[in-house]
């Protein structure tokens, strides 16, 4: 398979940095290059200079485009017919995308009705077998699995390290915009294969003189979903961020590593915190994300209140002109029933005047 025509995906940008070799077949929508959004509203509010990753504005809506490109194309050079993952909802929609594009077949294994319903499209539209579980992400990542060493089936979620190779690509992007690492990177956590690829690939720019400094690393879980934070799996997790409503990460030491080595930390949000940072990102900064992704402003908007937590990075590291960058993870078009619902929107209604409409919204 030949190198798509125009590619300007994030294999085509880092091959250097990534495991990868001339005869490696790129399976590729295009995807990274995403914007690094100032957000002058919360840049007030801390006091600092931040920026918003969106991570949204990927091909199918998420940061997960980023490590399936790599993961799917190893997984065709290495012969797979078949690749498989357990999914939260955006995990499923990259891997059936990326399978489409490289002609071999997806099997999603998810959570029955724990899934927003347009991550479930996504699947569905794409072409993948979806199969629902009666249990929760750890049990479909459990029977995932088990598939290890099927002969031409390759795994797909951030077990697979091809996975987090292609996610550090974020870092990459952030320092070329910024001109450095960033002071402080905050991001949701959840099966925390995201805060382990940014911390990686922040290491290896810097290692490679591409940056001068590292940031601090702080992560943020759903209160009713955090084993990092407690130090211990939780059985049944459940919070509103579907996407991040995993009791026990596959990457849990790359998390806790990259907040220790960073001088960083874990922390948590609460569901109305999540939902009243969703709703404020998009009214006062024109950007709406999925509830996983407003856990990062949650998290800013926390360390800046008195709820603040005791190890927090920001007292040393937030000053004027420093820099800070939150990743949002996945577009607000994934889970849109959860923002109307919460929102309680109703459209006013009037009469078909121009007078009548004037009162309407007066």
């Amino acid at each position: 398979m030949k190198a798509p025509l125009n590619d300007k995906g994030v294999i085509s940008r880092y091959r250097e940095f990534l495991p990868v070799g001339a005869g490696t077949p790129v399976v590729s929508l295009n995807e990274g290059s995403t914007p690094l959004i100032h957000s002058p509203r919360l840049s007030a509010k801390a006091g600092a200079e931040v920026f918003l990753k969106f991570e949204g504005l990927n091909p199918t809506g998420s940061f997960k485009d980023r490590g399936m490109t790599v993961a799917i194309s190893k997984a065709v050079e290495r012969g797979a017919k078949t690749v498989i993952c357990a999914s939260t909802g955006n995990t499923s929609a990259a891997a059936a995308a990326y399978a489409a594009r490289a002609g071999i077949q997806c099997v999603v294994i998810l959570p029955a009705g724990k899934i927003a319903i347009g991550k479930l499209a996504q699947a569905y539209v794409y072409g993948a077998k979806v199969v629902a579980i009666r249990g929760n992400f750890d049990d479909a990542l459990r029977i995932v699995r088990e598939f290890g060493g099927v002969d031409g089936v390759a795994i797909v979620n951030s077990i697979n390290p091809d996975r987090i190779e292609g996610q550090k690509t974020a870092a990459f992007e952030v320092i070329e915009d910024l001109g450095d690492a960033p002071d402080i990177h905050i991001l949701p956590v959840g099966n925390a294969g995201n805060i382990t690829a940014y911390w990686k690939g922040y290491r290896e720019f810097h290692a490679n003189g591409r940056s001068t400094r590292l940031p601090k690393m702080a992560g943020f879980q759903a209160a009713g979903s955090a084993p990092i934070f407690f130090g211990k799996p939780v059985e049944k997790p459940d919070t509103v961020a579907t996407a991040i409503r995993i009791g026990n990460p596959a990457s849990w030491k790359g998390a806790t590593d990259a907040a220790a080595e960073s001088g960083g930390c874990i922390d948590i949000v609460s569901d109305e915190e999540i939902l009243a940072a969703q709703a404020w990102l998009a009214s006062n900064e024109g950007v709406f994300v999925e509830p996983a992704s407003a856990a990062s402003v949650a998290g800013l908007l926390k360390c800046h209140s008195a709820a603040r937590c005791a190890s927090c990075p920001f007292s040393t590291a937030v000053r004027p002109g420093a820099k800070v960058v939150l990743t949002v993870t996945g577009h607000g078009l994934k889970d849109t029933e959860t923002a109307v619902r919460h929102g309680n929107f109703q459209p006013l209604e009037a009469d078909a005047t121009l007078e009548a409409v004037r009162a309407a919204i007066a």
